[in-house]
């Protein structure tokens, strides 16, 4: 199960401003500064010490990431917490991270699964507040890859709980595409050898994809962060993408999709996660998959507290929940990700996942850069020059898919 189960592509939804921006020397996986700058979020207290349980907790999430057995039987790990703590779960899913920046706006819910491109703009605006991680008896247990990151934190002080996170791979036809490619060359500069067959991400995130391949490729450009371009920058990606376009059987949001084109061969090299070629695999799709050379973007999603949040304590016990090692091993395997607690990998059915989203391999993920919500304050530190937010990007996106 992705994100995209929904079928509806991450669109030209009007975003949120960022305000109040100040310098930023923040990285991208395991190249992350230690100490983060950025932007002063609103003055927000986390909770200081739980309480009684308030009888129910609102969540937004990902579909695949809360499930009570209403989909499947077999696949519950809500009602035993219902039963255990007193709170009842009331699920509303989402399929865009632009939705769900909607959606937690208006304070009807208390936590949320944000992706890295939501996160900082849920931050700046107040929709969410400080995690006390003290609160969380799991949170010691979780990657330290992954914690107090730019996407989860803000100068050093935690926004979020760590929940799973994967990397956005090349994906490529084994009888046709050869030799097997080590680079995204095959999908940009090289991509006319495979004209109409090209299947890449459709959303504006997919920029970053463009920029990465642009830092080793033309490191005159001056990228170091794929999520921080100035207009210069952004412009040389959009140019990209556009000479891509030729070459491309359709855009993606809907891994299953996917997945059907790689296997009727209208599609044979394009942007995929592992859960795609897990599940092409399985339906005898000649398909494999490679971390390219120039390292990969990716996601590594955050569990976050509602600053309107009016059930805390069922909020902090139900994150605390899915962040247990059965529990983060059960979300982890059906949703098709590494888990973020080190100890779900004792617990998954298969016990190879672990090894087949690399949990564990932190030299794999210092190859990836996950989702960060572009802002105008650049995120690699310079501060001589306003770098390109995500309103551009949506727009620069939309022209991308109209030339």
């Amino acid at each position: 199960m992705r994100r995209s189960l929904t079928g509806v592509a991450l669109g030209a939804v009007a975003v949120l401003a960022l305000a109040a921006c100040g310098g930023s020397d923040a990285g991208s996986g395991a190249k992350a500064a230690a100490t983060q700058g950025g932007f002063t979020p609103p003055k927000l207290q986390a909770l200081q010490a739980l309480g009684q349980p308030e009888g129910e907790v609102n969540v937004l999430a990902w579909p695949g990431y809360v499930e009570d057995g209403t989909n499947d039987k077999s696949v519950d790990w809500v009602s035993d917490f219902e039963k255990t703590s007193g709170c009842k779960v009331n699920v509303k899913t989402f399929g865009t991270s632009d939705e769900a920046v909607q959606l937690m706006r208006t304070g009807q819910y208390d936590v949320i699964s944000a992706s890295g491109d939501a996160t900082l703009r849920l931050i700046a605006a107040g929709d969410v507040e400080p995690v006390n991680t003290g609160l969380i008896k799991n949170y010691p247990d979780v990657f330290d890859a992954l914690k107090l990151k730019p996407w989860n934190s803000v100068n050093g002080v935690a926004y979020g709980i760590p929940h799973g996170r994967g990397a956005n791979v090349l994906m490529y036809n084994k009888d046709l595409v050869k030799p097997a490619p080590d680079s995204w060359s095959v999908v940009f500069d090289g991509g006319s050898q495979y004209a109409g067959k090209v299947m890449p991400y459709d959303s504006p995130i997919y920029i970053a994809d463009a920029a990465l391949y642009l830092m080793s490729t033309k490191p005159a450009l001056g990228i170091k962060n794929p999520y921080a371009l100035d207009e210069k920058q952004l412009a040389a990606a959009v140019d990209l993408l556009k000479q891509q376009k030729p070459n491309v059987s359709e855009y993606w949001s809907d891994y299953l999709k996917e997945v059907q084109s790689f296997k009727s061969g209208a599609s044979v090299v394009g942007t995929a996660w592992q859960v795609n070629a897990n599940v092409a695999i399985g339906e005898k799709a000649p398909v494999d998959v490679v971390l390219p050379k120039e390292g990969s973007t990716g996601w590594s999603d955050t569990w976050m507290v509602g600053a309107k949040s009016e059930h805390k304590t069922c909020g902090y016990e139900f994150i605390d929940h899915i962040l247990s090692p059965k529990v983060n091993a059960q979300v982890a395997e059906y949703f098709g990700e590494a888990p973020a607690n080190r100890k779900a990998c004792d617990e998954t059915s298969d016990p190879k996942t672990c090894e087949i989203y690399h949990a564990d391999d932190e030299d794999y993920f210092s190859k990836v850069y996950y989702w960060t919500t572009p802002i105008p304050q650049c995120l690699d530190g310079r501060k001589d020059v306003t770098c390109t937010d995500y309103n551009a990007w949506t727009k620069a996106w939309t022209d991308v898919r109209n030339s």
